[in-house]
């Protein structure tokens, strides 16, 4: 067809999703012929990088064919079928896909098919995308690198030595390296944020209950910090694939009864007007010069396009940290304890010792943890007030050589917990525990040639700002022409 004669695999997977839809409605190339460019492109690069746990060929093949004769049988496509009809994705293996191989990232699930789909898995389907498989996370998303025991380590196709971040590395991986122009991810620390710093694309943790989430097979606990995520190359995917994902549903007792707003409408209004505040440590975090000073360029830029930028009020003390790992870690122990006691060699150290440690705390410390939230919640509240949106860095350090983080940045030494380097990581936690939306959005590259991340938070519910400033930037200084050697 024609879009097939002008463009190369390279360059379809290249192409935004909602351009690829367009094509597809439009019958300038078939949902088949996108998804067999996505699945070469798989096996051209993903043996430098194992996004991937699983592939699923067949299906995708399957679903892109019944994509088509949607397409045909429609009197009016453009109108008629879903926002990303046609269109291959990449779904975290922490989401439940009914009939095909969801590991969770340990090797006790490894050959596990479920028989449902997650509410995000059902929605992703309603958009008429292809899933053309499963992308790498370590086990229960409980690092921020991607290792287990089910496949090898996801490598950045930045720099295949070093990580791309975790826990949805392997999602990270397969939009920069043009395998699809999609993704979901999971974020409950920065799990979709740190793997967008570390790889230089985009994407978003929405407020806590903007996206529901049901359907694992933890035993029973609250979430009070993780949330689904869409990870690509261009803000305006991630705008129209929340918008997707988002809405009420009760099986979530988080989720949010709010109308979900058109976040698209608003998306080209700019930031001419806002009020931003910016601040490279939040009084407690130490971060690398060169990424603190592509942090502030990145907000000289929001002054230049009009918003009044100034150094943000907000000293988070204690650090968020603290109190967050109190309720993960508690939260852990709730959920996979039993795996502890009935299999753990097959359990993957990390999440051994995170069980390990929330059975140390007590009622009164999990009480305190969450009162701490709430007074976090309360701080960033005032300051929402005064302010439209908050820049910090996404991450202290860009991309780090595989399980050797630095020891130290700017001087200090990095704080470690279960052998995951939070201290390279400080800023992300603290919007899972208060829960406001925050994005990651690539502002430059350090002396090495690695990505970095601005990280742009907003008030609760107000991903419409978050939105508005990430299209500005993105329009101001554009990222997506620029790809890893491993692409």
């Amino acid at each position: 067809m024609l879009g097939e004669a002008l463009l190369n695999d390279r360059e379809l997977m290249l192409l935004p999703g909602w351009k690829q839809r367009d094509m597809v409605v439009k019958k300038e190339i078939s949902s088949r012929e996108l998804v067999e460019a996505s699945l070469r492109r798989i096996d051209a690069v993903d043996g430098q990088l194992h996004a991937f746990l699983t592939v699923d060929r067949e299906g995708a093949l399957r679903a892109a064919d019944a994509a088509d004769q949607a397409v045909a049988r429609s009197k009016n496509p453009a109108g008629e079928l879903g926002m990303f009809h046609g269109v291959p994705i990449s779904i975290k293996d922490l989401e439940l896909t009914k009939g095909l191989r969801t590991t969770l990232g340990c090797k006790v699930y490894e050959d596990w098919i479920p028989d449902f789909d997650s509410i995000v898995v059902e929605r992703v389907r309603k958009t008429g995308a292809v899933i053309v498989g499963k992308t790498n996370t370590p086990e229960f998303g409980n690092a921020a690198e991607t290792y287990n025991k089910v496949g090898p380590a996801t490598n950045n196709p930045w720099d295949v030595t070093r990580t791309p971040g975790g826990s949805s590395g392997g999602a990270a991986a397969s939009v920069a390296a043009a395998m699809v122009s999609i993704a979901t991810g999971t974020d409950g620390g920065g799990s979709v944020r740190l793997p967008c710093a570390f790889a230089g694309i985009y994407g978003i943790k929405a407020t806590h209950g903007r996206i529901p989430r049901y359907g694992g097979v933890s035993q029973l606990s609250t979430n009070q910090t993780s949330s689904t995520g869409p990870m690509t190359r261009t803000v305006k995917d991630t705008v129209l694939l929340t918008q997707a994902l988002s809405g009420h549903d009760s099986r979530d007792a988080t989720s949010l009864r709010a109308p979900v707003p058109d976040f698209v409408s608003t998306l080209d209004e700019g930031v001419k007007g806002m009020r931003i505040g910016y601040s490279s440590s939040l009084g407690f975090a130490a971060v690398d010069p060169e990424i603190a000073q592509a942090v502030e360029n990145a907000a000289k830029v929001f002054e230049e396009l009009g918003a009044k930028v100034e150094d943000a009020p907000l000293k988070l003390d204690p650090p968020p940290f603290e109190y967050w790992w109190t309720v993960w870690t508690g939260n852990q122990r709730a959920m996979y304890g039993y795996l502890v006691e009935e299999r753990l060699g097959d359990l993957m150290p990390y999440t051994v010792e995170m069980n390990y440690r929330g059975i140390q705390w007590t009622a009164a410390d999990y009480s305190r943890a969450l009162a701490r939230a709430d007074r976090l919640r309360t701080q960033l509240g005032d300051y929402f007030e005064q302010f439209d949106l908050l820049l910090t860095p996404t991450t202290a350090v860009t991309a780090f050589k595989h399980r050797n983080p630095p020891k130290e940045i700017a001087g200090d030494p990095v704080l470690t917990a279960a052998g995951i380097p939070y201290g390279t990581i400080p800023f992300t936690a603290a919007f899972n525990i208060s829960w406001n939306p925050a994005a990651s959005a690539p502002c430059g590259f350090d002396s090495k040639g690695l990505p970095i991340g601005l990280h742009i938070i907003g008030d609760l519910q107000d991903e419409m700002s978050v939105f508005k400033a990430s299209a500005a930037l993105e329009k101001a200084r554009p990222w997506a022409d620029k790809l890893p050697p491993v692409s």
